[in-house]
């Protein structure tokens, strides 16, 4: 005979980043208690600095905000509508970015922590779970991220006795901004683009000349980069974030096509000399006191950075705040795993949430989370999960990670080359009758916030 489980057995979260914080949130506006599992600061990781929760490691940008243009913009706000807190939050802290949603990092972090805190269905245990949670946890989220433990990332491979994919994953270095000099930088978001809280100046831009442009492309090919240990050395690169120097091994004029693109910029300086690439730094704080280098992740070591980046005009002087990194990031072969509510197939109390399925990106990490907290909150309340309209972003999403989207590659009964991915149109369902090219963006976002709205509503 079945029993109904008490609402006051809680739901178990591992892992305090985006995806963790925003499920732990939405399973207690559920009205189901949950507990929030967060290693720092008993254990860090190589890319962590603080023990706030949704700490932002790379980026500060959960990139374009336009609903109507771009997917992500889209995903954003899909998850507005679903009441999520990290987009509450990125709201409440966003510094100016063009077209960008991006915020001062740490009042972001503090936001996320005090509203968790604040929420009395939450309790905050810090300590590493080292391993498989325990067996009477009957309801769990594991949304530990790229950076999982190494006793849990071990657990979970010899559970699912698949092999883990990995990739390498590279931070951007940030410059203080009183150490640029103003007289060659200037002022300008790409085509002048205000965006949300943003002038239409929002980014700073130092130009490059061709013979300046070939010097640091060569520069960065004969930069000297870390090394990898032997078992690390054939682990892919995402393509979404290469390295610098990855990049420009691969031609010559691929940054300029890349973060470097000179378009939409006009020299404040020398408005009649059209740059042959252009360095852009976007807002990294509320104040304006730090920026970061937009799409200048790399490996190259500390030194060279500072030799090779100082070379840049108007960075002759530049102090930095954190140096570029890199790390190795693990996630699953989901679509062979993973049902259609995140959870593992051959162990059903654990739902998988955030980078480890294979999403890549901060915004889509937190979506994967929003939807395993409702998913395991409708468990927990004896209800059935509802997943998302699969025209929706986060529907496509799901989609991707659980083999259910209509464009994957089946192969003999197997999901073929699975790879993490951005929130992309690429991935919504063809629009019927066909919507001309130029249209088809809006029309995409028109059809996904209508089929969310009947979701929600239901």
């Amino acid at each position: 005979m079945n029993t109904v489980k008490p609402i006051h057995v809680p739901i178990h979260v591992i892992g305090g980043g985006l995806a963790g914080s925003e499920a732990a949130w939405q399973i207690a506006r559920a009205g189901v208690p949950v507990i929030l599992h967060e290693m720092r600061p008993e254990r860090m990781t190589e890319a962590h600095e603080t023990e706030g929760l949704a700490e932002l490691v790379c980026s500060n940008s959960f990139r374009s905000d336009d609903a109507q243009a771009s997917a992500v913009g889209l995903l954003h706000e899909e998850m507005r509508r679903c009441g999520s807190l990290i987009l509450a939050a990125a709201d409440a802290n966003k510094v100016p970015a063009g077209g960008a949603l991006a915020m001062d990092r740490e009042a972001f972090s503090a936001h996320v922590t005090a509203a968790l805190a604040a929420e009395p269905l939450v309790e905050l245990a810090r300590g590493e779970i080292a391993g498989l949670p325990p067996r009477e946890w009957d309801n769990v989220i594991v949304a530990t991220g790229p950076l999982t433990s190494p006793d849990l990332t071990a657990a979970i491979a010899e559970l699912t006795g698949a092999e883990h994919l990995a990739f390498f994953d590279a931070i951007a270095p940030i410059i203080y901004a009183d150490s640029v000099n103003m007289e060659t930088a200037w002022f300008q978001s790409r085509y002048d683009k205000p965006g949300p809280g943003g002038t239409g100046k929002d980014y700073l831009n130092c130009p490059m000349d061709q013979a300046q442009y070939e010097a640091f492309i060569a520069a960065l090919i004969a930069g000297e980069a870390m090394e990898f240990h032997e078992w690390e050395r054939d682990t892919p690169y995402f393509e979404g974030c290469l390295p610098i120097e990855v990049m420009a091994e691969r031609g010559p004029e691929t940054l300029r096509y890349g973060p470097m693109k000179p378009v939409g910029l006009t020299n404040a300086h020398q408005p009649d000399i059209k740059a042959h690439g252009v360095v852009q730094l976007r807002q990294d704080n509320a104040q304006g006191t730090l920026y970061n280098m937009v799409g200048f992740q790399t490996k190259l070591k500390h030194g060279e950075q500072l030799r090779i980046l100082r070379t840049i005009p108007g960075l002759e002087n530049a102090r930095f705040a954190r140096m570029g990194g890199i790390h190795r990031n693990t996630f699953l072969n989901s679509p062979e795993l993973l049902d259609g509510t995140c959870r593992l197939a051959t162990e059903p109390r654990l739902r998988f949430a955030g980078q480890i399925t294979g999403v890549e990106g901060y915004v889509e990490s937190a979506a994967m989370g929003l939807l395993t907290g409702r998913f395991a909150a409708a468990e927990r309340l004896d209800e059935a999960p509802s997943p998302p309209p699969p025209t929706t972003s986060m529907g496509t999403l799901l989609g991707h990670i659980t083999g259910t989207a209509r464009h994957r590659d089946l192969k003999e009964g197997k999901v073929a080359d699975f790879q993490p991915m951005n929130a992309n149109f690429g991935l919504f369902p063809i629009l019927t009758p066909h919507v001309k090219k130029k249209l088809r963006k809006a029309a995409y976002a028109e059809r996904a916030l209508a089929d969310l709205d009947a979701w929600l509503a239901a």
